[in-house]
Protein backbone atom coordinates (compact mmCIF):
# COMPACT_ATOMS: atom_id res chain seq x y z
CA UNK A 1 0.00 0.00 0.00
CA UNK A 2 1.03 3.53 -1.32
CA UNK A 3 1.25 5.98 1.51
CA UNK A 4 2.51 9.63 1.29
CA UNK A 5 2.67 11.76 4.42
CA UNK A 6 3.61 15.57 3.97
CA UNK A 7 4.52 17.77 7.04
CA UNK A 8 5.98 21.31 7.26
CA UNK A 9 3.14 23.44 6.77
CA UNK A 10 2.07 26.39 8.93
CA UNK A 11 1.40 30.11 8.58
CA UNK A 12 4.33 32.36 7.99
CA UNK A 13 4.67 36.33 7.11
CA UNK A 14 5.24 37.43 3.25
CA UNK A 15 9.30 37.06 3.52
CA UNK A 16 9.54 34.20 5.39
CA UNK A 17 10.13 30.17 4.60
CA UNK A 18 8.94 26.82 5.39
CA UNK A 19 10.37 23.42 4.60
CA UNK A 20 8.29 20.80 3.32
CA UNK A 21 8.49 17.05 4.12
CA UNK A 22 7.20 14.44 2.46
CA UNK A 23 7.79 10.36 3.63
CA UNK A 24 6.93 7.87 1.45
CA UNK A 25 6.30 4.32 2.09
CA UNK A 26 4.75 1.33 -0.14
CA UNK A 27 6.74 2.01 -3.05
CA UNK A 28 10.43 1.64 -4.02
CA UNK A 29 10.94 5.19 -3.41
CA UNK A 30 14.25 5.64 -5.45
CA UNK A 31 12.73 4.42 -9.06
CA UNK A 32 10.17 7.07 -9.57
CA UNK A 33 9.46 10.78 -9.91
CA UNK A 34 8.71 13.10 -7.56
CA UNK A 35 6.63 16.57 -6.97
CA UNK A 36 5.38 18.89 -5.20
CA UNK A 37 1.95 20.16 -6.60
CA UNK A 38 -0.51 22.80 -4.72
CA UNK A 39 -3.98 24.03 -5.03
CA UNK A 40 -5.75 27.39 -3.73
CA UNK A 41 -9.80 27.52 -3.06
CA UNK A 42 -11.34 27.68 -6.14
CA UNK A 43 -8.31 27.08 -8.59
CA UNK A 44 -6.72 23.74 -10.19
CA UNK A 45 -4.10 21.81 -8.48
CA UNK A 46 -0.82 22.75 -10.47
CA UNK A 47 2.62 21.43 -10.07
CA UNK A 48 5.33 23.51 -8.03
CA UNK A 49 8.05 21.07 -8.30
CA UNK A 50 9.16 17.93 -10.16
CA UNK A 51 12.28 15.92 -9.30
CA UNK A 52 13.05 12.81 -11.46
CA UNK A 53 15.20 9.69 -10.26
CA UNK A 54 17.93 10.73 -11.22
CA UNK A 55 17.55 14.18 -9.46
CA UNK A 56 16.86 16.28 -12.55
CA UNK A 57 14.07 18.96 -11.43
CA UNK A 58 11.66 20.67 -13.01
CA UNK A 59 10.21 24.33 -11.30
CA UNK A 60 6.94 26.16 -11.97
CA UNK A 61 8.01 29.39 -13.50
CA UNK A 62 6.57 31.34 -10.41
CA UNK A 63 8.65 29.86 -7.75
CA UNK A 64 12.14 29.31 -9.48
CA UNK A 65 14.58 31.04 -7.57
CA UNK A 66 13.04 30.71 -4.58
CA UNK A 67 11.41 27.33 -3.73
CA UNK A 68 14.02 23.81 -3.91
CA UNK A 69 13.04 20.48 -4.16
CA UNK A 70 14.95 17.92 -2.77
CA UNK A 71 15.29 14.04 -1.71
CA UNK A 72 16.83 11.75 0.30
CA UNK A 73 16.44 8.47 -1.08
CA UNK A 74 17.79 6.32 2.33
CA UNK A 75 14.99 8.26 4.49
CA UNK A 76 12.61 7.92 1.92
CA UNK A 77 11.50 11.51 1.94
CA UNK A 78 10.95 14.31 -0.93
CA UNK A 79 11.66 17.70 0.39
CA UNK A 80 10.46 21.57 -0.58
CA UNK A 81 12.74 24.81 0.90
CA UNK A 82 10.66 27.28 0.35
CA UNK A 83 12.19 30.81 0.90
CA UNK A 84 10.70 34.73 -0.21
CA UNK A 85 7.08 33.22 0.35
CA UNK A 86 4.19 35.48 -1.02
CA UNK A 87 0.82 35.73 -0.26
CA UNK A 88 0.43 34.31 -3.14
CA UNK A 89 2.29 30.77 -2.65
CA UNK A 90 -0.61 30.03 -0.05
CA UNK A 91 -2.41 26.99 -0.89
CA UNK A 92 -2.70 23.50 0.53
CA UNK A 93 0.64 21.77 -0.53
CA UNK A 94 0.68 17.77 -2.33
CA UNK A 95 3.24 15.48 -3.01
CA UNK A 96 3.07 13.30 -6.01
CA UNK A 97 4.95 9.60 -6.36
CA UNK A 98 5.01 8.77 -10.34
CA UNK A 99 4.21 11.48 -12.38
CA UNK A 100 6.55 13.15 -14.61
CA UNK A 101 8.82 16.44 -13.57
CA UNK A 102 6.31 18.00 -15.94
CA UNK A 103 3.52 17.09 -14.27
CA UNK A 104 1.92 14.39 -16.56
CA UNK A 105 0.49 11.12 -15.78
CA UNK A 106 3.21 8.11 -16.86
CA UNK A 107 2.34 5.14 -18.95
CA UNK A 108 2.64 3.00 -16.15
CA UNK A 109 0.08 4.67 -14.37
CA UNK A 110 1.96 5.41 -10.82
CA UNK A 111 0.29 8.09 -9.68
CA UNK A 112 -0.14 8.81 -5.75
CA UNK A 113 -1.29 11.45 -3.66
CA UNK A 114 -0.62 12.54 -0.24
CA UNK A 115 -3.31 14.50 1.57
CA UNK A 116 -1.46 17.68 1.33
CA UNK A 117 -0.40 20.09 4.04
CA UNK A 118 -1.98 23.96 4.31
CA UNK A 119 0.30 26.74 3.88
CA UNK A 120 -0.65 30.48 4.69
CA UNK A 121 1.58 33.39 3.89
CA UNK A 122 0.42 36.28 5.55
CA UNK A 123 0.99 39.83 4.22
Amino acid sequence: QVRLVESGGGLVQAGGSLRLSCSVSGVTFSGYNMGWYRQAPGKQRELVAGISVTGWTNYAASVRGRFTISKDNAKRTVYLQMNNLKPEDSATYYCNVGRTTAGSVPGGGMDYWGEGTLVTVSS
